[in-house]
């Protein structure tokens, strides 16, 4: 191949792979959504998301020198509260995270 038709063949070719990749998801989720093991993750999946983010906060906690995780477990104890006051995942955790910024920033920045 000479060179027009050479870069012709490869642009088309990696759009016919771009497309294709980004159909598939599609395509696959068709026969899925009768699924039942769908189902139970979508009910449960963001409270397991939420158990990760906040067990691999809490893993390095530094809760032997001041302020002894103070920012961080008010601001665990704001995450918590705002989910159990309004079942929304998302508001917890920006809400816990403002939080945890404005302590850690403001309140024991030393």
């Amino acid at each position: 191949m000479h060179g027009d038709a050479y870069l012709l063949a490869a642009v088309g070719v990696a759009a016919a792979v771009t497309w294709a990749l980004r159909a598939l998801p599609f395509a696959l989720l068709a026969p899925l959504r009768g699924s039942g093991a769908v189902h139970y993750l979508s009910a449960h999946m963001p409270v397991g998301v939420m158990v990760v983010l906040a067990v691999y906060s809490l893993h390095d906690a530094e809760l032997t020198t001041a302020p002894y995780g103070a920012p961080l477990l008010l601001a665990l104890a704001a995450t918590v509260g705002l989910h159990l006051w309004k079942r929304n995942a998302g508001l917890s955790i920006l809400g816990g995270t403002a939080f945890h910024v404005l302590l850690a920033s403001v309140v024991f920045a030393g």
